[in-house]
């Protein structure tokens, strides 16, 4: 064989050779793309309401939850409902360029857009049947929904908690920043009215808006006024307002984040409980919130603000934010259990994590633990104590930490130089927003990702694990029926809060959707990379 001929040969044998290896994979793109519209396409059509979504459905679709039961005439802000769909909805676009994924975003901020308030905030629940239903709802379901007791009283007014605001908001964000049509602009700036009203002048925010003081239960004084940091309303406000920033580019934004970045030094409490409760008094004193929420400082609510700190440092380069540190962290060791404390805890530590009381009590550092008696919600109580046994929840009054990651985090921004520190603030950057937005990363591989596919071979949907619930039949009885519930997930028949019991009940989740939507998108991504 002469040497040109033969170098032809190899080049043809090693062309055919990438062309077989690229098969496959080139397969399993097209497989993952057709994969996503197939779902996304049921939950569009089938599934959602006007647009919008609540959390769980059952199979035939006759029943479905958000936090709780919902109606058919429902749909959630809370994630992962209404507003972490759109946002699936934009990275399969953005991924694919198949405009049908806009499409569903934009029917997404529609009925965001139908259900915000005319304060410019967002309540938990959409009901497209109107304000009487919406009341009704909360006069049977959520009224006997024992451990949820936020949904127990209907104020008519947006709540910051759960993301119930910042989810839309932050979603209608997205959407301006995308395309700027007429709609989102009246409806962002109404958002962002509210996110800049609401805030007190010392920085922090209520938990609901406009305020209300016409609740109170077991004579506890109403406590959606109160400045709230729980399921981080005060980060995520901070996270929006510096979004708009970036998105908007306008100066009114800097004054209330830089107000918000403050008030977490004003709430941390003195040494030696240099710690922070998840709500406070309007004069900064550490407050209790809903029954089995006792007043006292809580070491995930510490745990959360040490890492603001940290990260309004890495914003503003201020070493106050520093300074506040270590005090914060000698509390969190100063009030950690003992190893047998463990007994109590239905779960297995981490490798790094110890246990820690999740309420200490405000000047003796006494551990609080939670406890119930009665069965539903008319005759049952919450009530706290020093007493770990029988606590209702060990993983609400327990909370396991892993305090050697602040420490490390901490030690590690020592070390880096201010003005490298200031380079790479996003006030300095403005990065676009689309690079600046928290993601949430998966985990996944080629099996993963034809497991994936192959699930929804003969099925139109990925089944996920939901919650189920007492049906509403009636208010429970001022008599506790018989039984014992103080350590259960749910009480008695009467009660409506949602419950998990095994991996029995299994029909369409959100959030199967997003995790599985998330994975393929990863993988069509690197794709294209590729």
């Amino acid at each position: 064989m002469k040497p040109a001929r033969y170098i032809i040969s190899l080049l043809v044998l090693v062309l055919v050779f990438q062309a077989c290896a690229n098969k496959p994979q080139n397969k399993q793109l097209q497989e993952a793309i057709s994969t996503m519209k197939k779902a996304s396409t049921f939950m569009v059509e089938k599934v959602s309401y006007k647009g919008g979504y609540v959390w769980n459905y059952t199979p035939d679709l006759s029943r479905s939850w958000g936090e709780m039961e919902a109606k058919p005439s429902m749909i959630w802000t809370q994630a992962p409902g209404t507003p972490t769909m759109g946002n699936v909805f934009m990275e399969a676009y953005f991924a694919t360029g198949d405009e049908y994924y806009y499409k569903a975003a934009e029917k997404v901020a529609d009925a965001l857009i139908a259900g915000q308030l005319p304060c410019g905030g967002w309540n938990y629940i959409i009901d497209f049947d109107g304000e009487e239903s919406l009341k009704d709802w909360y006069e049977t379901i959520g009224k006997n929904g024992w451990r949820l007791e936020e949904f127990q009283h209907y104020y008519g007014n947006a709540t910051f908690d759960d993301e119930a605001t910042y989810g839309p908001a932050l979603f209608l964000l997205r959407m301006y920043n995308q395309k700027p049509k007429p709609k989102l602009k009246h409806a962002l700036e109404s958002a962002i009215q509210f996110v800049l009203e609401s805030q007190y002048p010392s920085g922090g925010w209520p938990q609901r808006y406009p305020l209300k003081f016409d609740y109170s239960k077991n004579n506890r004084p109403d406590y959606s006024s109160f400045i709230t940091l729980n399921d981080d309303v005060h980060r995520n406000n901070v996270r929006f307002l510096l979004m708009c920033y970036l998105v908007l580019k306008e100066e009114r934004f800097l004054e209330p984040i830089n107000r918000a970045m403050d008030c977490i030094l004003q709430l941390q409490q003195k040494a030696p409980q240099a710690g922070w409760s998840w709500q406070f008094t309007t004069d900064m004193k550490p407050a209790g919130a809903r029954t089995y929420e006792p007043e006292g400082l809580y070491s995930n609510a510490t745990y959360s603000c040490i890492n603001m700190l940290m990260d309004y440092y890495e914003i503003t380069g201020e070493q106050k934010f520093m300074d506040a540190i270590p005090p914060a962290i000698d509390f969190l060791k100063s009030i950690a259990l003992s190893d047998e404390m463990t007994k109590y805890y239905p779960r297995n530590l981490a490798p790094g994590q110890k246990l820690y009381p999740s309420c200490t009590e405000v000047g003796t550092n006494k551990a609080v633990y939670v406890h119930r008696g009665g069965s539903n919600a008319t005759n049952g109580e919450y009530y706290s104590d020093y007493n770990p046994e029988y606590q209702w929840m060990p993983t609400f009054s327990m909370r396991a930490l892993n305090v050697s990651i602040l420490e490390d985090r901490f030690e590690s921004l020592k070390k880096i130089p201010k003005d490298e520190l200031l380079k790479k603030s996003p006030l300095n950057t403005k990065p676009s927003l689309e690079n600046y937005l928290p993601r949430r990363k998966f985990k996944t591989n080629e099996q993963e990702i034809e497991r994936i596919i192959s699930e929804l071979v003969k099925k139109d949907f990925w089944e996920g694990v939901y919650a189920n619930s007492n049906p509403f039949i009636g208010d429970g009885p001022a008599k506790p029926t018989e039984g014992d519930y103080r350590c259960t997930q749910v009480g008695d028949k009467y009660d409506t809060s949602p419950y998990r019991l095994g991996e029995d009940q299994r029909g369409i989740t959100t959030w199967q959707y997003v995790i599985n939507m998330s994975k393929l998108i990863e993988f069509v991504n690197s794709q294209e990379e590729n």
